[in-house]
């Protein structure tokens, strides 16, 4: 141990001391802190979230305005009556943005405004003239297989083949040359020229020289005047639609900022043109509900909060998704929500008035894909009108038409039956055709069950071209827009390698996450809980991993493809060495790379699965509480159809599938716009989100509003 050293010696080795004692810095000293035993409570009380405490005072003032009660007063007769503390339901406006039309409206009204969410806008070329014709098809080819491909030609065949063994076995009548008949009526049909003044349905064409350029609008038609803009027009216009297969349209637009402009200039015109708010100051004095998808990306949602803040500036804003407000509508506590829109398909169970996470599945198929199915079939079977093409405003009209009308799932009414239609395009005379249908009607809608019948080669193009995922606030390359397992298992079969990369985020993800992204090695991912350790350990019997699933046989050898509850797939050896090595974004690309297309009844059995994770009693309730709402689910017979393929799929449960409709006679297409403006009047609402909280913290608010887990 070394003793105290002298001056002298310190003098002598030149380390003498030379200052006069005095500090260094006026600036305190700060006593270190004990590293044995400190604590903070920092961000851990609600009085410490803005969000929060700003509730908190508000339910404070509440109580405080509360007065006393008289006790002398009569009895009030009107139990009716709202609340004191809810919100004026016709200050509020409910906003429901689909991939093909948009509903708004006040909360008060008993049924929204509907417009295509379309714009059209001066062009130098329309969309006739930029794209290639719908259906696809080579124009120059002899034959009708040259022309639409041997690929689609086969499995259009084969299903026709199907149908008619299908037909046979449910002691249907089926013609041995039905097909032949159609085919040889259909090519030598000529059309009839009428006259306009003997044509009594004549169509009202937009007229564009009534555009004017304003100070406050912007110079476009929306909604049904934007597809009524003849495709001769002096100038030509342009349609852009905004929202495509349920996502931002990024194939369609070159930069993201016209994509949000256009969006918010469709939301602008509706507001002024069909809820009568003229002027912007109108817009501070209401509220809005905005309707997201069950599997959303948070740069949607975060974009959609941004401009309704904004550009909008309304009072309020709160989200609420699509399933969750669907069962709002139908009045139901627990159900299987299967929303066939115009060209997405959700299914998402919902228990209690939320939507379980992993049981959120979004196909990429719908409505239109039947519309241009069936114009596909009809026009290999030498359809009349051959140069049908649905990027023309008329074409595409006229196509709803047909489908609207002649579209069944019904085997009984499968017969060569006998149609006309009109032709109506702008500065011509109406051509009145005759058609004569057979199978087409069906298999188109029944497409559905065998999606690789529809087009899906376009349906990825541009996809994160323009837009960016959202990633996560600590870990700056870790992705975490939502997921769900029984998305991943749809993902699954498309590109069953998925499944290697996927089990590798678990090892990836951030400690911050709230909910990390399930794992199949271990129950503990199944109920978000964080897993005790990150060691590899043997997949557990029975049912408790949600997925993936073996899309094989199912319990009794039934029809391949049935998700078999408690197979959990054991990779082979050497699967996971690649995986190890890659990051989650690179992961998250390759998920978003795939197409999520399945057949629908696997889909719903999948996220009935995911739902329940071995539950018996929930599943039993789940497969009982079927709800089919949206407008590609208005085809005839659709419902009895599916039920019929579930019960196939599951047939040791059959007397407990049950399909439906929405309750209350309630059209399949406004369900979920209707339990969303339920949903606004409810008194004890706490997602709301106001312009001050918005300021402080920006997108982050959502984290603390929004019902679910964000």
């Amino acid at each position: 141990m070394v003793g105290k050293v002298s001056e002298r010696v310190l003098l002598r080795e030149g380390l003498e001391r030379t200052d006069n004692g005095m500090k260094l810095t006026t600036w305190p000293d700060v006593t270190p802190i004990n590293q044995k035993n400190y604590y903070t409570d920092y961000m851990k009380r609600d009085d410490q979230v803005l969000a929060l405490r700003l509730q908190n005072d508000a339910t404070r003032d509440k109580l405080v305005q509360i007065p006393l009660p008289v006790p002398n007063l009569a009895d009030d007769e009107d139990g009716a009556a709202t609340p004191s503390n809810a919100i004026d339901p016709s200050r509020i406006i409910v906003i429901h943005p689909g991939s093909q039309n948009l509903r708004i409206g006040f909360a008060s009204d008993a049924l929204p405004k509907t417009i295509p969410t379309a714009l059209a806008t001066k062009f130098a070329r329309t969309e006739a003239d930029m794209f290639e014709a719908l259906p696809r098809r080579q124009f120059e080819a002899k034959t009708s297989e040259q022309q639409y491909g041997e690929e689609w030609s086969k499995k259009y065949q084969k299903m026709c083949a199907d149908l008619k063994i299908e037909m046979r076995a449910n002691k249907r009548k089926v013609l041995p040359n039905s097909k032949e008949l159609v085919q040889t009526f259909n090519r030598r049909t000529e059309p009839e020229i009428i006259q306009q003044h003997n044509d009594p349905l004549e169509v009202a064409w937009t007229d564009v020289k009534k555009l004017k350029k304003t100070n406050f609008e912007a110079e476009c038609f929306i909604g049904h005047e934007a597809l009524r803009v003849p495709d001769d027009s002096d100038p030509k216009f342009k349609i852009w639609w905004p929202i495509q297969q349920g996502w931002w349209n990024e194939g369609g637009y070159e930069s993201q900022e016209h994509i949000y402009d256009d969006f918010e200039t469709l939301l602008d015109k509706a507001l002024r043109q069909e809820l009568g708010l003229r002027t912007n100051s109108e817009w501070q004095q209401y509220s809005c509900v905005f309707i997201i998808p069950d599997l959303y990306d948070k740069k949607y949602v975060e974009q959609i909060l941004h401009s309704c803040m904004t550009w909008f500036e309304f009072s309020k804003v709160c989200f609420v998704q699509e399933s969750m407000a669907a069962t709002f509508g139908a009045g139901y506590t627990q159900a299987c929500v299967v929303d066939v829109g115009a060209q997405k398909t959700s299914v998402t169970c919902v228990e209690d008035g939320l939507c379980i996470e992993d049981s959120r599945i979004n196909l990429k198929y719908g409505g239109y894909d039947m519309t241009d199915t069936f114009m596909k079939m009809m026009l290999y079977d030498h359809f009349p009108y051959q140069e049908i093409n649905l990027q023309k405003r008329s074409d595409f009209l006229l196509a709803e038409e047909l489908k609207t009308k002649h579209c069944t799932m019904s085997q009984a009414e499968i017969s060569v039956q006998l149609y006309n239609f009109h032709v109506r395009a702008p500065n011509e005379p109406t051509r009145k055709y005759t058609f004569k249908t057979y199978d087409e009607v069906i298999l188109a809608p029944m497409g559905v069950f065998d999606p690789s019948i529809f087009d899906n080669s376009t349906k990825l193009r541009g996809r994160r071209k323009l837009i960016e995922r959202s990633y996560n606030s600590y870990e700056v390359d870790q992705p975490d827009d939502p997921t769900s397992a029984a998305q991943l298992a749809i993902l699954a079969l498309v590109q069953p390698s998925l499944l290697s990369s996927e089990s590798q985020t678990q090892e990836v993800s951030t400690p911050m996450k709230e909910r990390p992204a399930f794992s199949f090695k271990s129950d503990a991912g199944a109920n978000g809980t964080p897993m005790a350790s990150h060691a590899g350990s043997p997949a557990p019997e029975g049912s408790g991993t949600p997925a993936p699933f073996v899309f094989g046989a199912g319990k009794d050898g039934s029809a391949a493809g049935t998700p078999v509850p408690g197979a959990a797939s054991q990779p082979p050896a050497g699967l996971f060495v690649e995986s190890q090595e890659r990051s989650a974004d690179s992961i998250a690309a390759e998920r978003d790379a795939v197409l999520p297309v399945a057949p629908l009844d696997i889909a719903i059995l999948t996220s009935i699965q995911n739902a329940t994770k071995g539950d018996e009693k929930k599943l039993r309730d789940l497969l009982g509480s079927i709800m089919v709402i949206g407008g590609g689910a208005k085809v005839p017979q659709f419902t009895v159809v599916l039920e019929e393929k579930l019960k196939a799929r599951r047939p040791d449960l059959t007397e407990r599938i049950l399909v439906s409709r929405s309750a209350k006679d309630m059209d399949e297409q406004v369900v979920s716009w209707k339990g969303a403006s339920v949903f606004a009047k409810l008194p004890a609402n706490d997602s709301w989100i106001t312009p001050f909280e918005f300021e402080r913290l920006g997108p982050r608010t959502l984290y603390h509003k929004v019902l679910w887990a964000w």
